[in-house]
């Protein structure tokens, strides 16, 4: 007898083996193939958004662990010896064989967590005999393969917690509007038996039953010690979950690229769920009262740019319906307005093409039928090229352009990421800088987060990376790099790039920022298109950038439109709310010590009598000497140029004096005063050759195009010109 024992247990300890065996290495482990929501979450695991599972469920991905209360209370409700049985407790089966019995009707369930699990793996399966055999083999199966805490993980993200809601996540975001980590204990404990009766008892439905439910399993939990009497006493005091909330919707077009590329799957990005809600609220509200002149959109980006990380993400607004407001603006391609004059300034003086008190010419232009105009409409013959670049003018930076290159230029913007740039250089040309390409709004504030980042690696590390420029992405990897010499974009040249940018007049609700100790320092630059169609403004500190779009998706102009009317506003609004930053530290080993022109802003020539010692980027070498002082001879009195011809050589004052080209001149000396015109020559003195007249239309005279009129005749050409001395010749057009 005993050795049949010992046979049948040898026999039987062989065939479980075997099935050990079997299911461990042979048999697929099961797994749920369902359909799940896209999960949006921020940087610290907060949900910001989510889009409803493909079959209609709200049923969020399978996260990795469950909260500590859901456990006890699962496990006090459903399965009390769960961690040690093997996934078929007998006791429990014979127990609600009993009941059942006693009962005439099914009363009390014997199944384990585990059954549950692979009930809910065979959904839709009738509920036979067979199907309950094959029930059982799969918990074995499940128990095998799985610890206890990934079947309980299962259980947690598949149960079911009544209407289209599936998973303790969805569920405790659906009738609490939060994490279930966030849960108090009856709220818990109300989730924990919704799963035993979904169909019966949920949220608005049955609420006397679920309290009941409810309230005893809370008792179970004073009585095993896990909450106190007083805890026990307030928790049956608490209500039930109404009406289901609407989940969180702070990122809709972001959460549309996570639908894009990361289907049914939990999404994390780097933005803040607290930021993301601020500025799309500072948005709404603007759009809001922007609509009454027609403006229906919006965009803002927020980005740290040491790390590239998006913070917040504001595709559109979202207060207002039928405008396109679905448009994520943040990856269309929009004119950009002045905002690519930052990088040529910026270029230029890595280059020594340029100085930051340089004078550079404001004056009626035309290159080929192209005739450039400022804001206002006027010029200022003569202006410092910061000055240009805080005032945003457009004729100064049209001639730098064509001086720099367009190819040149165009080869620096693609390879500081714009991609948008689809055209070669000729299809732009000198528009260019003035927003005859288009850019996006992702691409424009990771340009400028890609100079900042520039010049604080330089300050750290005294040197360049490849991962300087880049354009930031939310959760999209690999991140794509880009390669620009450091002679291209030099930090000291950002440094005087963003410090020139400090200047810019701000709205007018923040004139006088300056005097108040809290006003923050920011770089800013706004960019207005052509037609009145794009308003853009974008904010560099060390810490943050802000970059705002404002106009219409469907590209609907307002004559009123412009960046600094209705998009700065929006960025300094976004700026309060950010925490307070220092400014960017002064590379001072990318400097060098130079003598300057004090007039003129170049570097000094032997004829310059007022020199400046200062520190300029250290491509001075590239850069020309001031070309407009002269050395003059007048006689004693200073009123008259002389000459030997005239005046004895005792006679002659020999002194230097700064002259502009006439047709700077011309208009020069009406925004500044304190110019001196060069003194006319004494009447009795031979003049030789000198230039004190020049063409301001048409600059090249050299071929003129005579218009024929309709009787046949020839017509007239238009000539204008300007004279050193306007009483001799003011500025007229005179037609041949």
């Amino acid at each position: 007898m005993v050795q049949k024992i010992k046979f049948l247990f040898k026999w039987g300890l062989g065939w479980v083996i075997a099935l050990i065996l079997l299911s461990r290495f042979i048999i697929p482990t099961p797994h749920f193939n369902v359909p799940t929501s896209t999960i949006l979450e921020d940087s610290t695991g907060i949900l910001i958004g989510a889009r409803i599972a493909a079959d209609g469920q709200w049923r969020f991905p399978a996260s990795d662990a469950i909260p500590d209360k859901f456990e006890k209370c699962i496990l006090l409700f459903e399965d009390q010896y769960f961690y040690q049985h093997l996934g078929v407790n007998p006791f429990s089966i014979y127990r609600a064989i009993k009941v059942n019995a006693k009962a005439g009707h099914i009363k009390q369930g014997g199944s384990t967590l585990t059954m549950q699990v692979a009930r809910m793996l065979r959904n839709g399966k009738e509920r036979t005999i067979w199907q309950k055999g094959l029930e059982m083999g799969l918990t074995f199966h499940l128990e095998i393969n799985y610890s206890k805490a990934e079947i309980l993980n299962l259980y947690a993200s598949q149960a079911p917690f009544g209407g289209n809601v599936v998973g303790l996540e969805a569920a405790s975001w659906r009738y609490y509007n939060r994490s279930p980590y966030d849960l108090s204990w009856a709220e818990m404990a109300a989730l924990a038996v919704l799963p035993n009766a979904p169909s019966l008892i949920y949220p608005g439905k049955n609420s006397e039953r679920l309290k009941i439910k409810r309230d005893k399993l809370l008792l179970k939990l004073m009585e095993a010690g896990e909450i106190s009497e007083e805890d026990y006493a307030l928790s049956i005091l608490e209500s039930l979950p109404g009406s289901p909330f609407r989940l969180p919707q702070y990122a809709n077009h972001l959460l549309d690229r996570a639908y894009e590329t990361h289907s049914g799957e939990r999404v994390k990005s780097s933005t803040s769920a607290y930021l993301q809600k601020s500025v799309q609220d500072i948005l709404n509200s603007y759009v809001n009262q922007y609509q009454y002149n027609d403006i229906y959109n919006g965009a803002v980006l927020v980005m740290e740019p040491k790390t590239g990380a998006i913070v917040a993400y504001v595709g559109n607004a979202t207060g207002i319906k039928l405008h396109g407001n679905n448009v994520d603006v943040i990856k269309a391609p929009r004119s950009t307005g002045s905002l690519l004059k930052p990088f040529l300034y910026a270029t230029m003086l890595s280059q020594g093409e340029l100085l930051p008190q340089m004078l550079v010419a404001d004056i009626p232009t035309y290159y080929s039928g192209y005739s450039p105009k400022n804001f206002y409409m006027t010029f200022d013959g003569a202006v410092k090229a910061d000055e240009a670049l805080y005032r945003s003018l457009n004729v100064p930076f049209v001639r730098l352009l064509k001086a720099h290159g367009i190819d040149r230029f165009h080869s620096d913007l693609k390879g500081m990421g714009m991609e948008s740039l689809i055209f070669d250089s000729d299809h732009y040309g000198l528009s260019l800088i003035l927003g005859g390409a288009e850019g996006k709004l992702i691409e424009m504030a990771s340009m400028y987060a890609s100079m900042a980042r520039r010049l604080q690696r330089y300050n750290a590390l005294g040197t360049y990376e490849e991962q300087d420029l880049f354009i930031s992405s939310n959760f999209d990897d690999p991140r794509k790099y880009y390669e620009l010499g450091s002679d291209r974009m030099s930090a000291s040249a950002i440094y005087e790039t963003f410090s020139a940018l400090t200047e810019v007049n701000r709205p007018v609700s923040r004139t006088g920022w300056k005097s108040f100790g809290s006003s923050r320092k920011i770089a800013w630059k706004t960019g207005t298109s052509f037609g009145n169609k794009d308003a853009w403004a974008i904010g560099v500190t060390p810490n943050y950038i802000v970059g705002v779009w404002i106009g219409n998706a469907d590209g609907e102009g307002r004559a009123s439109l412009t960046g600094s009317g209705y998009a700065a506003p929006v960025m300094f609004d976004v700026f309060d709310h950010l925490p307070e930053t220092n400014w960017f530290e002064q590379p001072v080993l990318d400097y060098e010590e130079a003598y300057v022109c004090s007039e003129s802003g170049h570097k000094a020539s032997i004829n310059c009598d007022q020199v400046d010692t200062v520190l300029i980027p250290n491509a001075i070498q590239n850069t020309e000497v001031c070309p407009y002082h002269i050395k003059v001879h007048l006689d004693q009195t200073e009123k008259y140029q002389v000459n030997m011809n005239c005046e004895s050589a005792k006679q002659i004052k020999h002194k230097s004096w700064f002259v502009l080209p006439p047709v700077q001149e011309w208009f020069y000396k009406v925004k500044s005063p304190m110019y001196r015109p060069l003194p006319p020559y004494r009447s009795d003195c031979d003049q030789g050759e000198q230039k004190i007249m020049d063409f301001i239309y048409p600059k090249y005279p050299n071929k003129i195009f005579i218009p024929k009129e309709l009787s046949g005749q020839k017509g007239r050409a238009v000539f204008e010109l300007v004279h050193h001395h306007q009483k001799v010749c003011p500025r007229l057009g005179y037609y041949f």
